[in-house]
């Protein structure tokens, strides 16, 4: 095995794949990278058997094709170290390689490239759905801080990709929170869903260039391959069924509170400075035009409260909530005034933005209130 690149390119190679290299692995291969030469182009995998990242990379000049499992951190950490040039790259015996550049040169060993696991893509009847990149990054960063951390109900700690013929909906949710990312633009024509992990979905988001259009989908019932640009993605799905999301979004919550998303924030996340520690219980007192958020920890006599002038609409409410959870909805959103849809004190709130930014704003967030006094 004999090639020339530039180690510019090589190095954009490996870091675009090695957020799949494990840190330990039980298999020892798999914190390697397979090379793989093969028709003028250096083909580079890494995986951790639940996540695959594999890239092209153009070559210079192709002396012998074959294929080897290259140790991942000291080669990554070599090329990092040169400036851009040539390097030449050939296998000396069979189990050691050479790295060559304009003044020097490095030996490292490298394993048989059977040695690593075959990657098992999405087989026969595997559907195709085609994101834009941009959406899919921003459906994704939109939803993905709802996502749970359950060991006994797994599909909560994914993304729910609802595709039907004429939209596709991302959903996430803790129990606590639940978002919705809808995007109309994406007409599948077919009607399909899959569950992908948060850190996959987290991987995939870091990943997708601002210069890729478009992100071709393809999975079936165990698999998802997410396929753009020179790279692709293969990961395991979460499989189970995602609760029905669509039954607990408030229908008739007639008490409307309108207000500007930010002074909302940042008054909330002031008053919150006291609420007590381990609860981060916050109380809001609703009556006509006006909101009174209030925090109070009789443990360490602290309280503090706010008023804010809001349009309000509805019976007089107070109703509780967990500060972190709301600011973590008010910050991922991106629309200027929102709308906060109330039924009574222990009912879930709906968030959405205000009717004249509808339009252009695809999320709606829902958060259950809790009991304060």
């Amino acid at each position: 095995m004999e090639f020339n690149v530039s180690s510019a390119e090589l190095l954009k190679g490996l870091m675009d794949v090695s957020k799949a290299i494990p840190a330990k692995s039980a298999l020892p291969i798999l914190e390697n990278f397979l090379f793989t030469v093969k028709d003028g182009n250096l083909i580079v995998t890494a995986s951790d058997q639940e996540l695959t990242l594999r890239t092209v990379i153009s070559l210079e000049n192709t002396v012998e094709e074959g294929s080897m499992a290259v140790p991942a951190h000291q080669f990554t950490e070599l090329i990092k170290a040169l400036p851009d040039q040539p390097v030449q790259i050939k296998t000396t015996s069979d189990s050691s390689f050479e790295c060559n550049w304009s003044n020097g040169n490095s030996s490292l060993p490298y394993f048989p490239a059977e040695d690593y696991p075959e990657i098992k893509v999405a087989g026969d009847g595997a559907m195709v759905v085609k994101f834009p990149a941009g959406l899919l990054t921003e459906g994704i960063g939109s939803t993905i801080y709802a996502t749970a951390d359950d060991e006994m109900r797994p599909a909560m700690n994914g993304i729910f990709f609802d595709i039907s013929q004429d939209s596709v909906t991302l959903v996430a949710s803790d129990s606590h929170k639940l978002i919705c990312y809808t995007e109309p633009a994406v007409a599948s024509g077919i009607q399909a869903s899959f569950i992908l992990h948060k850190k996959p979905a987290g991987v995939l988001k870091s990943i997708i260039g601002k210069d890729i259009d478009e992100v071709e989908t393809t999975f079936d019932e165990n698999t998802v391959v997410f396929k753009f640009g020179s790279t692709m993605m293969v990961c395991r799905l979460i499989v189970g069924k995602y609760p029905r999301y669509r039954d607990v979004i408030p229908q008739n919550n007639s008490n409307v509170l309108k207000i500007d998303r930010s002074r909302l924030l940042n008054t909330v996340k002031r008053v919150s400075v006291c609420a007590n520690k381990a609860s981060n219980h916050i109380k809001f007192d609703l009556t006509e035009n006006q909101l009174e958020i209030s925090a109070q920890d009789p443990g360490f006599s602290i309280a503090a409260y706010e008023k804010m002038i809001c349009e309000y609409s509805g019976e007089n409410l107070s109703i509780g909530f967990k500060s972190s959870f709301l600011t973590e909805i008010l910050s991922n959103m991106n629309c200027e005034t929102l709308v906060m849809k109330f039924a009574d004190s222990k009912k879930a709130a709906l968030i959405v933005p205000s009717e004249e930014e509808a339009e252009s704003e695809k999320v709606c967030g829902i958060i259950m209130p809790i009991m304060v006094s």
